[in-house]
């Protein structure tokens, strides 16, 4: 997996989740000396039913113990703040979704906390994320690869790493699957082997995105309308909303006329009626109007090209055009596509079959096989 030589020191960001601390372990049986780090990257309200970075820095202490390394304790509250928060606040008011995992990952994981391990003398940093590195023989670069567990792949979180960030981490668990973390963890006897595996924003938790965002975002309520222009009801924000929603819109059904119900039957879509579900399609900034389709496959929800801008390329610039695959969101397949790049931060995607919901501010990442390439961030798309 690596041809570090033993006794390397390795700086090992422990969260007190169970894939981390597997990582700490077997970088240990491997001979690297390991230093653990937990990082706190969020200080509002951070003592709360939602945000457990207090819980979480008391199980990566127990598993330090168990493991016999040191760990320390470090804040990132600021630079995160500066550096992924405020972009994350600046894209929902301009009515995009962002990804601030990815700028997490970008900014703090692998920028901040990596310049503070090699302040400690490491020779390299490790996380538990579910991916792979590997050096190409051919062209000396640096390869980011899926994780070898396809239910539990990360690398799409992880494609704006360049090649110094890349060559200076290991993700140990990445060549495993979930299954047998679980079973290492409560062979070797960790405290937290059954913890269960966080979710959401990090900074959000599990808590009601709505009501997180409406401690930061000013309410500016406005028509939602279908696509004939009846307004259905009222929204309390775009920027409450995302493309493809469907929960939390507040409008009932509306029955379609028997001319309706035809032309929608002759284009091939689901059965639209009264209780047929709606969801957002379209989000007007200009005249704050919310569009709601009826229907999973209406066309006004499936989009054949993107626009991408902001791109990061692991191997430093944009791959040849010509065909890939890519994903328009995390829990996705790989979808067929033609790639032409503009220049090394703005390219268009083609795919073969339309995509559904593709969201602006969302990240389109392009794979060759297993090699994630890189991705950039999506400005439109069109049917």
């Amino acid at each position: 997996m690596n041809k570090q030589p033993t006794g390397a020191r390795v700086v090992v960001g422990l969260s007190g989740g169970v894939d981390s601390a597997v990582t700490a372990w077997l970088l240990k049986q491997q001979g690297y000396e390991v230093v653990a780090l937990f990082m706190k990257n969020w200080e509002d309200d951070d003592d709360s039913e939602y945000c457990s970075s207090n819980i979480d820095f008391v199980d990566a202490a127990a598993v330090a113990d168990v493991l016999g390394i040191e760990i320390e304790h470090v804040n990132f509250a600021a630079e995160y703040r500066d550096r992924v928060f405020a972009e994350f606040l600046r894209e929902y008011q301009a009515g995009r979704t962002p990804n601030p995992d990815i700028l997490c990952n970008a900014e703090i994981k692998f920028k901040s906390f990596l310049d503070h391990a090699m302040r400690l003398g490491a020779e390299k940093i490790a996380t538990g994320h579910y991916a792979r590195v590997r050096l190409n023989a051919t062209t000396q670069k640096h390869e980011l690869l899926k994780g070898l567990d396809p239910s539990k792949d990360q690398s799409y979180f992880l494609h704006r790493l360049n090649q110094a960030q890349l060559s200076r981490t290991l993700f140990p668990v990445g060549e495993l699957h979930k299954t047998e973390v679980r079973r290492i963890a409560a062979e070797i006897g960790l405290p937290n082997a059954r913890k269960k595996d966080s979710t959401g924003i990090c900074f959000i938790g599990e808590r009601p995105f709505r009501e997180f965002l409406n401690r930061y975002i000013a309410k500016a309520p406005g028509p939602i309308k279908d696509e004939r222009g009846r307004v259905l009801g009222q929204h309390v924000g775009l920027s409450f909303y995302t493309l493809g929603q469907r929960q939390g819109l507040g409008i009932g059904g509306i029955k379609a006329t028997g001319a309706e119900l035809k032309a929608v039957q002759a284009k091939g879509q689901r059965g639209m009626g009264e209780h047929t579900p709606w969801f957002v399609a379209r989000k007007d900034m200009a005249s704050n109007t919310l569009w709601v389709v009826q229907g999973h496959d209406h066309p006004w929800l499936l989009s054949r090209t993107l626009q991408a801008d902001s791109a990061s390329w692991v191997a430093g610039s944009a791959p040849l055009d010509g065909p890939l695959a890519a994903k328009t969101r995390y829990r996705q397949a790989d979808a067929p596509c033609d790639l032409r790049s503009q220049d090394d931060t703005h390219f268009d995607l083609n795919f073969t079959q339309a995509q559904w919901a593709v969201t602006p501010g969302q990240s389109a990442v392009l794979y060759d096989g297993e090699v994630c390439l890189g991705g950039g961030v999506i400005a439109a798309a069109q049917s």
